[in-house]
């Protein structure tokens, strides 16, 4: 892998993944862009005591353009993009309009290719690879930032899940604080420590599930399945069978055997529902654990955490979307029309040849 970093004519920063160690990246951007001003504010919940980012700025985001006028795409020309050279392999720039940027955090874009019409699931195994070289650079890079306490790496893919790009591409969000739904993880993870004398929660999930039923596929690196309670119709938790903590600690062997086993799991999810219904669409996001402190959380360290990729669909039968309604939104309580038992044994049946 080759890394190129560069400024975007606005200042911000935009960094070239490269297959090739010959390629060169000396493209500028030559759109005459002001520099980004940005109105990111984080407000903390009193009751709840969650966080929520203000960004009025994203009112004005790019929305449904053309395929012509992709803001991802390679600048070709007189059309110029948000990546000035002519081609690329993946990408990451940061965004335009983040929702959190400063001392509030960080958001950048991450294209996994220059393909306007392919999807993550077209991808070779080799450029698969090569978009997880960038997830863990980023990672990196992203959790030495002073403001930084986490840093998730996710793709939304499709219309039904509110996606306004249709490039293929995901994000990086990089928090000045530990998400709700990791804090969830770590507090139960604590209480399962102190109440069993040391045993490690996501462990003991992972064993339980892989002498179960709900097992979709598994390699000798990683093993995925649908949870025991999943809250989503279609849902995959994807671990590496050795655990660490986030994206640096994989082996050489888990980074080898990735992109394979990924790209099986998209390829099906793609056929849960048809031919007619595809490309099923979905959300697919890293758990990686904090880089702050875990003070709150008591007895548990870094290590504790297991690194794992969740990946669902609102899509809950032909035609038809899960909705986030009453008990959901106004409870956080979820209601799931799909077992999780025949949610595993659909996407067993849907193996790609």
């Amino acid at each position: 892998m080759k890394k190129t970093s560069t400024r975007l004519a606005d200042g911000r920063e935009l960094i070239y993944y490269d297959l090739r160690d010959d390629s060169v990246r000396d493209a500028t951007d030559r759109r005459p862009l002001d520099r980004t001003v940005t109105t990111s504010e984080v407000r903390r919940d009193p009751l709840l005591g969650d966080s929520v980012a203000i960004a009025s700025h994203r009112q004005g985001r790019t929305y449904h353009p053309p395929a012509d006028e992709c803001p991802l795409c390679p600048s070709e020309g007189d059309r110029l993009s948000e990546i000035p050279d002519s081609s690329y392999d993946v990408v990451v720039f940061e965004n335009r309009f983040p929702s959190l940027a400063g001392d509030s955090g960080r958001c950048e874009v991450v294209c996994f290719t220059s393909d306007h019409n392919a999807s993550f699931a077209d991808l070779t195994e080799e450029q698969a690879g090569l978009v997880l070289e960038a997830w863990t650079d980023r990672t990196s890079e992203l959790s030495h930032l002073p403001s930084v306490e986490q840093v998730f790496c996710f793709e939304n893919r499709g219309a039904e899940i509110g996606v306004t790009l249709g490039h293929p591409h995901g994000q990086i969000y990089a928090y000045p604080f530990t998400t709700p739904r990791t804090a969830l993880m770590l507090r139960s993870a604590a209480t399962h420590k102190e109440m069993t004398g040391g045993e490690n929660l996501f462990d003991a999930v992972l064993e339980r599930e892989r002498a179960g039923e709900r097992v979709v596929l598994e390699g000798e690196h990683w093993v995925a399945f649908v949870p025991y309670a999943a809250h989503w119709p279609y849902e995959v938790h994807l671990y590496p069978k050795r655990r660490v903590p986030d994206l640096l600690g994989l082996d050489e062997g888990a980074r080898t055997e990735f992109p394979k086993v990924y790209l099986e799991l998209l390829r099906r999810f793609d056929r849960i529902f048809g031919e007619s219904e595809s490309p099923t669409p979905y959300i697919a996001a890293w758990h990686q654990a904090p880089f702050g402190p875990l003070e709150e959380f008591d007895g548990v360290v870094r290590e504790d955490f297991a690194l794992h990729l969740e990946l669902f669909t609102i899509r809950r039968t032909s035609g038809k979307l899960k909705f986030l309604a009453g008990s959901e939104s106004g409870m956080n309580v979820f209601i799931n029309d799909v077992p999780p038992e025949r949610a595993a044994e659909r996407l067993r049946e849907v193996a790609s040849s």
